[in-house]
């Protein structure tokens, strides 16, 4: 008994709620707040997980499309599903459709936000 205790207690947080992981949502959030977010998980883990449900599917779908149409991001899996979630109003359960898309780096990341990075730098002198 205590062996499972000890592995229990010895698992990484990674394991239960993955730091690369972001839940897009149907908030009032930017849709450039998400992406900038991927930018800084992908420069932290070179890799991360954006995932949705139902309506808020698109902004996962566009968010990615961004970073690839940006040469910042590769797509490395993309999984659907469906979700068993109770319906607040009806009280009974319904199917909400569930994406999980996995961006990569690209090879040319690292040298892309640099270029950004100093862009901002010279914006910000100028206006000086």
């Amino acid at each position: 008994m205590e062996e499972i205790t000890d592995a229990v207690n010895s698992m990484t947080i990674s394991e239960t709620h993955k730091k690369n992981r972001i839940q897009v949502s149907n908030t009032k959030k930017p849709l450039f707040f998400y992406v900038n977010l991927a930018k800084r998980y992908m420069q932290q883990h070179n890799e991360v997980e954006l995932s949705a449900l139902g309506m808020a599917i698109a902004t996962v779908v566009t968010v990615a499309e961004i970073l690839k149409n940006n040469g910042l991001a590769v797509e490395k899996k993309i999984m659907t599903s469906t979700v068993d979630m109770k319906d607040e109003s009806r009280g009974r359960p319904i199917q909400k459709a569930k994406i999980e898309i996995m961006l990569g780096k690209t090879e040319n990341f690292d040298e892309l936000m640099a270029a950004a990075a100093e862009e901002r730098e010279l914006a910000g002198e100028e206006q000086s």
